[in-house]
């Protein structure tokens, strides 16, 4: 097996066929560990009670299943090439201008991995208070130094072990255990307090059901920038689509409605608190708490291949390293809370971008090919991605009952597949 050159560009190369390990179920674990996590339970808390439940049901159901199939959907492209994401940009849009959405998939990378530091730092924070330990005033600083070293540790290692001997053997099933243990005790509750009742409850208005599809479609969408870092390791296709797919559906649905039932028979709780205060909360929550180091992790590795696509000087682990460190420094220094609508704001040019994608590459387009004989700029594509980004700010003015998601996402696949080159 051939070890590439430390100038060799690793994200811009296809992974060669005997390096390529992850069958459909080493897939499935790792999306759907990724799509297990507090934030995720947070957001789906947050449909309530502007929704009713079942209106709340149907649209993380929906969008759960439409927003892993696009996962699913690059988890494919990304294998059956053997790219990363930074390829695939290269791929469409041309060699030089790729590396500005490149450069912002980066800055959102650190931003999002150092928000997963910030609500594992809180969480541990809840943890320990509920334990009547730590209550030192250097606790948080602490416990972002920990996770920040752990996530540091495991990108020192390799992705691929982490993936199959980790994640796949030892936390998945620790977590898996934990939400069940945790949907046993919130269904329990929900049937003390009348469980016919809570489901025929109405919303008291304030959120339509396609504005809540484009909330929960949201989670699934934030990944598209990373799957095909991961997919390329992939021996099929069709085993990356369904693993991705299936994997990352079941937890999203799963952590939604355990969110949305939190809010249902706690609703003046802080969803944390809320769980910690279930019989066996603490060991549960310290679980989930444990497997959302892999969703900083996911941020750090992609972060670091996409750095590496730009200066490929330094290798995947040593950006990795810096990309840890600097996540971790985000933590201790920056506001989070109110840099969390930029980082919003900043996901919201990869629905169009990942659209245009989808649209260029789908059904068959070889993505190696085309990087091969990329050009400096591909001025189509760009004109599709751009209006994309003002498609999805300005619905929310002109019709915000469509939601902005799914519209932009429509629109910049038709116009990218009306527009493809010839095959011939």
């Amino acid at each position: 097996m051939s070890t590439p050159t430390p100038s060799a560009n690793e994200a811009l190369t296809p992974v060669a066929s005997d390096q390529r390990v992850f069958r459909w179920h080493d897939h499935a674990s790792l999306w759907f560990s990724l799509g297990v996590g507090l934030l995720v339970m947070q957001v789906g808390a947050y449909l309530m009670p502007a929704l009713g439940t079942q209106e709340a049901v149907l649209a993380i159901v929906a969008g759960s299943l439409l927003g892993a199939g696009l996962l699913g959907w690059v988890a494919k492209i990304g294998c059956d090439s053997g790219l990363a994401s930074a390829g695939l940009m290269h791929a469409v849009y041309g060699r030089t201008f790729a590396r500005l959405p490149i450069a912002l998939n980066i800055v959102q990378l650190i931003g999002w991995g150092t928000f997963e530091l910030v609500v594992m730092r809180d969480a541990s924070v809840a943890i320990g208070r509920q334990a009547g330990a730590m209550q030192a005033g250097w606790w948080p600083v602490a416990a972002t130094l920990l996770w920040g070293g752990v996530v540091v540790l495991l990108i020192s290692g390799s992705m691929v072990q982490l993936v199959r001997r980790i994640i796949a053997r030892v936390a998945l099933p620790l977590v898996v255990l934990s939400l069940l243990w945790l949907y046993w005790q919130f269904i329990g509750l929900a049937q003390a307090q009348g469980l016919a009742a809570l489901w025929q409850r109405q919303g008291e208005g304030g959120m339509g059901v396609m504005p809540a599809l484009d909330l929960v479609i949201a989670m699934p969408i934030s990944w598209l920038p990373l799957v095909a870092d991961y997919a390329r390791h992939g021996r099929s296709g069709v085993g990356a689509l369904r693993g991705a797919w299936a994997g990352y559906a079941v937890a999203n649905i799963w952590c939604y409605t355990l969110g949305v039932l939190v809010a249902l028979t706690l609703p003046s709780q802080d969803l944390v608190t809320a769980l910690l205060l279930a019989q066996g909360g603490l060991i549960a929550l310290s679980l989930i708490l444990i497997d959302e180091v892999d969703n900083a992790y996911g941020d750090v590795y992609s972060g670091a291949v996409s750095s590496h696509s730009l200066w490929p000087r330094w290798g995947v682990r040593q950006w990795g390293l810096g990309v840890a460190v600097a996540c971790t420094l985000g933590a201790l220094v920056l506001p989070m809370h109110s840099l969390e609508p930029f980082l919003l704001l900043l996901s919201s040019v990869f629905v169009p971008l990942f659209g245009v994608i989808l649209g260029r590459l789908a059904w068959g387009a070889n993505a190696a090919a085309l990087l091969a004989r990329a050009r400096r700029a591909h001025a189509v594509p760009i004109a599709i991605w751009l209006a994309g980004i003002a498609c999805y700010h300005l619905l929310p003015r002109l019709a915000p009952a469509l939601g902005s998601a799914l519209p932009t996402l429509v629109l910049s696949f038709a116009l990218a597949w009306a527009t493809r080159p010839s095959t011939r």
